[in-house]
């Protein structure tokens, strides 16, 4: 089995959220890897449906991520595994939020997602407070809501940046 521990079919929904369809199995930097996984689907929703459907896109992940990680560290006996990567999706996606507001003003290209991401990563990765607070709950909520509120710091950069750089 490509994951140690998991005993239900590789193609169980658990699996396959928490992992982000796998890429949080990536050997290395596997929150890296969810971040730029979740960007494609970040793309696709605002050009379909603007802020207001990755608002509700984020909504679903949330909730998802919540089941799918408690299912997943209770299924392999780990605590905030870093193949979980789905907490990653919505932090990466809640970074997005404020290029989504503006696509009416500045059309959608790389570059803005790009400054999202790397934005994300760097508050995901050093965990300034109260980010850590919730990096050190061992559940599903824990799980969740550190890059949650990764990604809300990152949109307040991103805001900032775009109000007096714009």
């Amino acid at each position: 089995m490509f994951v140690e521990k998991w005993s239900k079919s590789p193609l169980h929904p658990a699996l396959l959220l928490a992992t982000w369809f796998y890429s949080g199995l990536a050997p290395k930097a596997p929150g890296t890897m969810g971040s730029l996984a979740a960007l494609p689907f970040a793309w696709i929703i605002i050009e379909r449906f603007g802020a207001g459907g990755l608002c509700a896109a984020i909504i679903v992940v949330f909730f998802a991520g919540l089941w799918a990680s408690k299912i997943y560290m209770a299924e392999t006996g780990k605590m905030d595994p870093g193949e979980i990567v789905i907490d990653e999706v919505a932090g990466q996606w809640i970074a997005c939020l404020p290029i989504a507001a503006m696509t009416s003003t500045i059309p959608l290209s790389p570059g803005p997602l790009v400054l999202a991401f790397v934005v994300f990563r760097a508050f995901d990765i050093y965990k300034p407070w109260p980010i850590k607070i919730f990096d050190q709950r061992h559940d599903a909520f824990g799980v969740m809501m550190d890059d949650v509120i990764a990604g809300f710091f990152a949109a307040i950069i991103l805001i900032g940046f775009y109000t007096y750089v714009f």
